[in-house]
């Protein structure tokens, strides 16, 4: 519970192979080690192994494949029409989730790694709109930490977080995944210092790269406001900062 006496719901977003599932899998884990509850969603319906037991799951209601051959679909427009017929269901999800708020510690979604479910789609919005109605809800964007060792790609990650904040009007924890393998310090450089930044962007000369450049000191003062921490779901390093983080 956070100071407001709400219970939080945390949303864990992210681009596709930042690890979400892990760190959702890795929370659990550590919450289960110091005897809390965890209540967890499992909203992507395309995964086929879970690392750990969801509470909900939309496979249970929705048949992904199903959906694919049906409409003849490919496979991020099966998980947007997925998600889509979920949503108009998702009132039972908030219920659940209500019923058990008070005997839990944490509620967590798990969701695709299709980020646009989240900042395009009417699902995505329908979704968020119904959990902010009982609870008080956070996101969690999980960052691969060693592909945004590319300057151009964190800065792609960096506007994705900043688009969904404003969109969603939801506090945002950045979590940058993976520093058993790369250190996230380089992205704490960047953004505390633009001119570091600039320097990276530079190395291309690509149009991406010059818009880029013309963001940083934008980028910059909402990185400055925003909570991050380096975390490794594979070896549990700085899950439990993540966790003060999101209970602030």
């Amino acid at each position: 519970m956070n100071k407001s006496g709400r219970r939080s719901v945390i949303i864990v977003v992210g681009m596709a192979g930042a690890g979400k599932s892990s760190v959702v899998h890795s929370i659990k884990s550590l919450c289960d080690q110091k005897k809390d509850s965890v209540y967890v969603v499992n909203l992507d319906p395309a995964v086929k192994a879970l690392p750990y037991e969801p509470n909900i799951d939309i496979r249970d209601t929705i048949d992904y494949d199903g959906i694919r051959k049906k409409y003849n679909l490919g496979p991020n427009g099966a998980i947007l029409t997925a998600c889509n017929l979920f949503a108009t269901r998702f009132d039972q999800v908030v219920s659940l989730c209500a019923r058990r708020a008070e005997d839990v510690d944490q509620i967590l979604i798990d969701t695709p790694g299709q980020l646009e479910i989240f900042t395009w789609s009417a699902s995505g919005s329908i979704m968020c709109e119904s959990l902010a109605s009982s609870f008080e809800v956070k996101l969690l964007f999980v960052v691969d930490t060693p592909r945004v060792r590319d300057a151009q790609v964190f800065m792609s990650n960096v506007l994705q977080c900043l688009s969904m904040m404003y969109k969603m009007q939801v506090p945002v924890v950045m979590a940058f995944n993976k520093t058993d393998v790369v250190s996230h310090q380089f992205a704490n450089d960047w953004m505390q210092c633009p001119e570091k930044l600039c320097s990276a962007l530079e190395e291309a000369s690509t149009y991406a790269s010059e818009l880029s450049r013309s963001l940083v000191t934008t980028v910059s003062e909402f990185y400055l406001k925003l909570q991050s921490v380096g975390i490794s779901a594979a070896t549990a390093d700085g899950l439990e900062g993540l966790l003060n983080a999101l209970t602030i």
